[in-house]
């Protein structure tokens, strides 16, 4: 064999080595594209508008065992919960985070999108048009029906993600001012010429109670307080977490690996009550079903700080569960339909299967198919998905 040949295969050889080394669920993301959990959604089943009643969505029921699919509505997600049974929501309260406002010099036209406080006036933002939001332009803050008001803002930073730093003037603390100048952050895929009056109440939790979200934690968006009465007196405990969502949590992963993906940072909370009610339905046999992705990554996060199991804790986490993921406190999820390629879908896709490489993206992609199939409304304002 030529010298060449020789150093080529003795190389081949080490990185072999180092790769069957590596631990199981960074040999796999090594292996994993972003592109393999991409999808064909035709536009017409993205929900424009919430359904005319919160628990007027649709229920498709996935067996992850089995792979057997069931088509209800919503309502009927009680019949699949038992007595002892834990559900645990998201509680935290979504802000009118959206912002229009105009440049003092050139009076052109921008919308920012608050992402993250970093102290009183003080926050990271998305801002549209981004390139002409250069370090030290001053912009004059606009309400709802377009008047200028005496809140400004200036942009003193900016990241590798496109993001502004923005310090503000004119208001002892903005926050205390977004109800009256802000409008409900709806994503992008939902098109709206203007903020609709329903859109205040309908993206937003009836549970809602810590304000600090940019994007509503959807699955909840379901629950009316009359079907959680009728959950409770089934004999189901009801109980908080708070996770801030932030707007990165539904953009689509923009790395060719997986691996390469830096989960956003997000603010999260567990009290004393709700780590009472989990820790005591694990020991006791019973499940602990998350109402959607920030649920589970809040209680996930707690656990694995504690050796799998919960405790009181307020902090940050940026956990990114993907294939083969294994889950140490969430046994079901009621979930939306989420966008193609993102961490939302990468996250559902582990939880159909722990612990297994490929089936559980398999399996969700399929009952994806299924969905469309079956005219499903996807995404924030759309139909509602039970994994068991």
């Amino acid at each position: 064999m030529a010298p060449k040949a020789v150093f080529i295969q003795k190389l081949f050889t080490i990185c072999r080595r180092c790769e069957l080394s590596a631990p199981a669920p960074l040999r796999y993301a090594r292996l994993v594209r972003t592109v393999d959990f991409h999808f064909d959604l035709p536009p017409e089943l993205i929900a424009q508008q919430p359904a005319a009643r919160r628990d007027g969505s649709r229920l498709l029921v996935l067996e992850r065992k089995s792979g057997k699919i069931a088509h209800r509505q919503f309502p009927d997600l009680l019949e699949f919960l038992k007595p002892g049974d834990v559900l645990v929501l998201n509680n935290s309260r979504v802000i009118p985070a959206r912002l229009h406002g105009a440049n003092e010099k050139t009076g052109g036209k921008f919308e920012i999108l608050l992402l993250e406080e970093n102290a009183p006036n003080d926050w990271w933002a998305m801002m549209r048009p981004g390139k002409r939001a250069k370090i030290g332009t001053q912009i004059r803050l606009q309400e709802k029906s377009g008047a200028l008001t005496n809140i400004s803002a200036t942009v003193t930073a900016g990241n590798t993600e496109g993001h502004r730093r923005l310090q503000f003037y004119g208001a002892r603390n903005l926050f205390h001012e977004l109800e009256k100048l802000g409008e409900m952050p709806l994503p992008p895929y939902i098109e709206r010429a203007a903020e609709k009056a329903e859109d205040k109440e309908r993206y937003q939790t009836v549970y809602a109670q810590a304000a600090g979200s940019v994007a509503a934690p959807t699955a909840g968006l379901h629950f009316t307080p009359e079907m959680l009465d009728k959950i409770r007196a089934h004999g189901v405990k009801t109980c908080f977490v708070t996770l801030h969502v932030g707007a990165g949590t539904f953009l689509p992963v923009k790395v060719e690996n997986i691996s390469e993906h830096k989960m956003h940072s997000e603010h999260f909370e567990i009290g004393e009550e709700t780590v009472s009610a989990i820790n005591a339905a694990k020991i006791n046999g019973h499940r602990v079903i998350a109402v959607g992705t920030t649920a589970t990554r809040t209680l996930e996060s707690g656990a694995r700080l504690n050796a799998g199991k919960l405790n009181v804790y307020e902090g940050k986490t940026d956990i990114f569960l993907f294939p083969p993921a294994e889950f140490q406190i969430v046994d079901a999820l009621l979930t939306n339909f989420h966008l193609p390629e993102s961490t939302l879908l990468m996250l559902v896709s582990a939880f159909a299967a722990p612990g297994e490489k490929t089936r559980g993206r398999e399996l969700i992609l399929q009952t994806y198919a299924e969905a469309i199939r079956e005219k499903y409304r996807f995404f924030s304002y759309g139909d509602a998905m039970l994994i068991l």
